[in-house]
């Protein structure tokens, strides 16, 4: 189960004294609490990547912007957490891992981007981030 990975992680980052490594995971571990509180039970696999994954794209944004004010300092703590947040999701797919699993679900060239991605994100979920999904979606209709 990710939570008691979590878990696990942050009493070692607490044990070294690495700040940054505690900070993030005392935030994923009260997200995934909430989120389990919030719910009435335990998570499902699904349940505890989607929660990553906003964390991640919550990074993302975070780095984007101290890109574009030049904090390098900044620049390297979201790094840093960005690297410490994937290591709770599952192997990423490669763009070319992907192209056959979305022409197989039916995928075609003409077709509505609303509707292939309805078919896409099923699949994909924790498997590869959206923007991927979205790209590769793109270039197959």
């Amino acid at each position: 189960m990710l939570k008691t990975k979590v878990f696990d992680e942050l009493k070692i980052a607490m044990k070294e004294k690495d700040v940054v490594a505690k900070g993030v995971l005392t935030l994923l571990k009260s997200a995934l609490d909430q989120s389990e509180k919030e719910k009435g039970s335990e998570l499902t696999q699904e349940e505890e990547i989607a929660i990553v994954n906003r964390e991640i794209k919550q990074t993302n944004q975070a780095l984007e912007g101290a890109q574009q004010a030049n904090r390098d300092d900044l620049i390297e703590k979201e790094e840093a957490k960005l690297l410490l947040l994937k290591k709770f999701l599952p192997k990423q797919l490669s763009e070319e891992e992907i192209i056959p699993i979305l022409t197989e679900a039916g995928i075609v060239k003409g077709m509505n981007m609303g509707e292939a991605m309805k078919i896409a994100k099923p699949l994909l979920t924790g498997k590869a981030d959206g923007a991927t999904i979205s790209k590769i979606v793109k270039s197959l209709i």
